[in-house]
């Protein structure tokens, strides 16, 4: 048929595996005990064996081959294994290799024919058997060498969560987190080593936490409940103003809601928030998904601070500000996929490398509320299409002893696409 696609056939199994160099084994907490036989095979048969030291000890005396512990950093380790390609090579990782492990890392690099995977059992998985929770009704997250703030985003009452920590810390980390955002009720299972000989699970709540003597090695299980005033953080765009410290830099509530929407975030994008204030826009389009990130762009070091301690606050630790001044600031930044101008826009050359910045089929959004900004925008409107609206509102005041409506200054929103993208 015209225009049909040939997709060539995969290859058989046994054409496959003599093509594999490399295998991933995932070993659990019980060692060669909890490895199939074609995985311990697998560990038996290869020339060279990567893994933490913790691995290579629960492999023992299946580990044949010279055994390699991941160097720091960890990207060294890395580029050893890739630099075997065609020897018998074998990694060993914690449970699934490719739930936030090491196979997510080298998929990346290997082509899927050149691998085999024998995963065990995630934490994860090990976890919700030991509680009787259905796996998928329960939010799995990881804080292992990331912010604890990740986890505000996903407090809801009601909600139960996984969180895979860093060190035996992180539970009272996060039991001190949820008890100053008004979630002290929330009952925490820390759930140690398991799989096993050491494994242990006990239960307590956030508020009073003392759990002490905590393996390195755990899993915090969190069932959500809120308390008067906890720290709630809505999954609509245009959040309460109240949520953000800011200095009136602010991208107000229902304009920020409607310009999330004309920036019409798609999974994995990269935001560029230009005259980032408070962080408003930049922190909202990240909360939309968690394959979201975005950098904004700041002149100002106190509001800079503040957009930073915004982010952290609404569970977006990840957002990224750049201090200094479009468009210089703008240079050597990763290209993105959106752009939002919420300030500074009538600054010479903003307009102009944002729109050379952006990536093709990539949306850019400018607001104004001067005259002057307006201009501009209904000159790049006239010269290079898009939509333009004007958005108005208004909120019941206090008159007297009545009520009125108080009017906000309007905005001018100009959105764009660039051409060249795909649909």
């Amino acid at each position: 048929m015209p225009g049909s696609e040939t997709i060539a056939p995969k290859p058989s199994t046994t054409a496959r595996a003599e093509a594999c160099w490399l295998t991933l084994v995932g070993i659990g907490e019980d060692g060669l005990d909890g490895l199939a036989p074609v995985a311990r095979g697998a560990v038996e048969a290869a020339e060279i064996v990567f893994g933490g030291a913790r691995h290579l000890a629960l492999a023992g005396a299946a580990v044949r081959g010279e055994a390699h512990a991941w160097p720091s950093p960890f990207a060294r380790g890395i580029e050893q294994v890739l630099a075997l390609r065609g020897r018998r090579v074998c990694v060993l990782a914690s449970g699934d290799p490719f739930l936030h492990g090491v196979g997510a890392t080298l998929a990346r690099q290997v082509p899927a024919g050149e691998m085999r995977a024998f995963p065990a059992p995630s934490a994860f998985s090990l976890a919700c058997a030991r509680l009787g929770w259905p796996l998928a009704e329960v939010t799995c997250l990881t804080v292992h060498g990331r912010s604890l703030d990740l986890v505000r985003a996903h407090l809801h009452p009601g909600r139960r969560l996984l969180v895979l920590t860093s060190d035996g810390a992180g539970p009272s980390g996060i039991a001190r987190l949820l008890a100053a955002s008004g979630f002290g009720s929330s009952v925490l299972t820390v759930l140690e080593a398991l799989g096993g000989p050491c494994e242990r699970v006990r239960a307590t709540r956030a508020e009073g936490f003392a759990l002490t003597d905590i393996d390195p090695l755990n899993l915090l299980a969190i069932e959500v409940a809120a308390g008067p005033g906890a720290w709630i953080i809505p999954r609509a765009p245009g959040l309460p103003d109240e949520l953000f410290e800011h200095d009136g830099q602010l991208t107000k509530r229902e304009i920020r809601a409607v310009t999330l929407s004309a920036l019409a975030p798609r999974r994995g994008e990269l935001l560029w928030d230009i005259g980032a204030g408070a962080g408003s826009v930049g922190i909202e389009w990240m909360l939309a998904d968690p394959s979201l990130t975005a950098i904004g762009i700041e002149e100002r070091p106190e509001r800079a601070v503040r957009a930073r301690l915004n982010a952290c606050a609404l569970g977006v630790p990840g957002l990224e500000i750049i201090e200094g001044q479009a468009p210089g600031a703008l240079a050597g930044l990763p290209a993105p996929d959106a752009i939002f101008i919420g300030g500074g826009a009538s600054e010479p050359g903003v307009l102009e490398a944002a729109v050379a910045a952006l990536r093709p089929g990539g949306r850019l959004v400018a607001n104004a509320v001067t005259l002057e900004t307006e201009a501009l925008l209904i000159a790049r409107h006239g010269a290079q299409g898009g939509d333009l609206v004007r958005l108005s509102i208004a909120r019941a005041v206090p008159v007297g002893g009545l009520t009125g409506w108080r009017p906000a200054m309007p905005v001018t929103q100009w959105t764009w696409t660039k051409p060249g993208g795909g649909a």
